[in-house]
């Protein structure tokens, strides 16, 4: 599908959008000046006075939608992509339960407008006539923004700051992982130099962050529990020698799979002082699992859960997927039960996103597109989880989500994930150590704070062989 435009300066809105209609569609934005002798599917103008979109059929003009342009950028912007959005909408028949919402934060307009003092009425208000979002996405976005507000009511945002460290193992990779991932086999001899490594960061911010305190530490990949009970207990044990963790609120190790649990993991975890773990199906259809390449069992799970319970551990995460290859509507409630059945204290709903870095993009090729999601699925996700007495507490979106949705985080009360509101939200500086992580360095200037990141090097070898430049690098961003 090729889309001409006359200016470059919002191809990147433009082709969120057109690809939010058609997500099967390789979508290319191009200048109109760029020889090219394919028919475009749209034309968009940038005129004097207006922006104008007009679709064609078969070299047939048939939609055409107009905004009177403004001289501010983001005022543009907005009208810009409500034009095209009411003219594929009116092509397809079709609305977006987002409207023309393409970012990944939704919820960060309705926290920044309470933040200024408006009612809620005002903010759906503003998610209707801006962005055109369906009144129950919007309600939800404000809900959740309630909630974060509340959550993070003791959060130190200028002298406080919290540490992720990442694992880039995993026993396989999965089909539609896109994360920093390399299988632990083959990288054997390199995790001794690894977990060395990621203690000389932890030197680097023990010494540079001694007069700030630490809100969150989060252990995360990959998969952590790829490391031995051994290198989890030497990496844990110098990480709390060297933070002082007595204002830390959450201390989290994502688990993850249960091909990689074990009781004996799980108690150093527990004897370490982890206060929240994730043990993540994604789905407990088991065919489903055995395409995805999770290799592990619907029994293993469980059991995974439940040895973590009886040792003790009372805030449990539990990750699942909506829209995977072969599942529809019945898959998914079948995961909801026994996901019901196990009671964990949170749960995180992540609508199939399809990123360019997975395997997921060949597998598309060979089998087809066969992903199910709708609003009707991802309502009844959020009835079934509010009817076990866990509320939205976190929202976050991503290019290329199968049904255009969202994902989600419910949690009982009290056991919400402090961190993952952090990252998404950005109004704490996160320090992120590990090949392959991003630290960002929050600026707060008044009421308003802006964000600059610096990142590590993906390739393991490649971090270890710099680990003293990527330390360099974060020298210089918190000088």
């Amino acid at each position: 599908m090729l889309i001409r435009c006359s200016e470059d300066n919002f191809i990147y809105d433009v082709h969120s959008l057109f690809k939010a209609f058609y997500p099967a569609e390789d979508v290319r934005v191009i200048p109109t000046s760029e020889d090219n002798d394919e028919a475009a599917f749209a034309f968009i103008e940038y005129k004097k006075d207006r922006s104008v979109i007009t679709l064609y059929s078969d070299g047939k003009e048939e939609v055409t939608e107009s905004e009177i342009a403004e001289n501010d950028r983001v005022d543009y912007k907005n009208k810009l992509k409500r034009a095209i959005y009411r003219a594929l909408s009116k092509k397809n028949g079709t609305k977006l339960p987002w409207g023309t919402l393409t970012g990944i934060r939704p919820t960060k307009i309705a926290l920044t407008m309470l933040e200024a003092g408006n009612p809620d009425e005002e903010i759906l208000e503003y998610y209707d006539s801006v962005y055109l979002t369906g009144k129950r996405k919007a309600t939800l976005a404000v809900d959740i923004a309630h909630r974060e507000l509340q959550i993070l009511s003791d959060i130190h945002y200028d002298e406080g700051y919290s540490i992720y460290i990442g694992i880039p193992f995993c026993p396989s990779t999965c089909l539609y992982c896109s994360f920093t991932s390399f299988p632990r086999m083959i990288y054997e001899k390199q995790i001794g130099e690894y977990i060395a490594c990621l203690k000389k960061e932890i030197d680097y911010v023990a010494e540079s962050f001694k007069k700030r305190i630490a809100d969150s530490v989060y252990i995360g990949g990959g998969t952590p529990t790829t490391l031995t009970p051994a290198e989890l207990a030497d990496l844990i044990g110098y990480l709390k020698s060297k933070i002082n963790f007595d204002s830390v609120k959450e201390f989290t190790v994502e688990a993850g799979r249960a091909d990689s649990i074990t009781r004996e993991k799980l108690e150093v975890l527990k004897r370490m002082g982890v206060t929240r773990i994730s043990v993540n199906p994604q789905t407990f259809k088991q065919e489903t699992l055995d395409i995805i390449g999770r290799r592990h069992t619907v029994e293993q799970v469980i059991e995974a859960y439940k040895t973590a319970r009886e040792l003790g551990f009372d805030n449990i995460n539990m990750d699942m997927i909506v829209g995977l290859p072969g599942e529809n509507k019945a898959d998914v409630a079948n995961t909801l039960e026994t996901i019901a059945k196990l009671s964990p204290d949170s749960v995180t709903v992540h609508s199939l996103a399809v990123k360019r870095a997975s395997r997921l993009n060949e597998w598309i090729s060979e089998h087809g597109r066969d992903f199910i999601n709708s609003e009707e699925i991802m309502d009844m996700t959020e009835k079934m989880l509010r009817d076990i007495g866990l509320e939205p507490y976190y929202l976050y979106r991503q290019k290329n989500m199968s049904g255009n949705m969202e994902n989600v985080g419910y949690a009982k009360k009290g056991k919400e994930g402090i961190y993952n509101i952090l990252i998404m939200e950005e109004k704490q500086s996160i320090v992120a150590l590990g090949a392959g992580t991003v630290t960002k360095r929050v600026f707060h200037e008044g009421d308003n704070y802006r964000m600059e990141r610096c990142d590590n090097v993906k390739d393991v070898r490649l971090y270890i062989e710099k680990i003293d430049e990527m330390i360099d690098r974060k020298r210089k961003l918190f000088l």
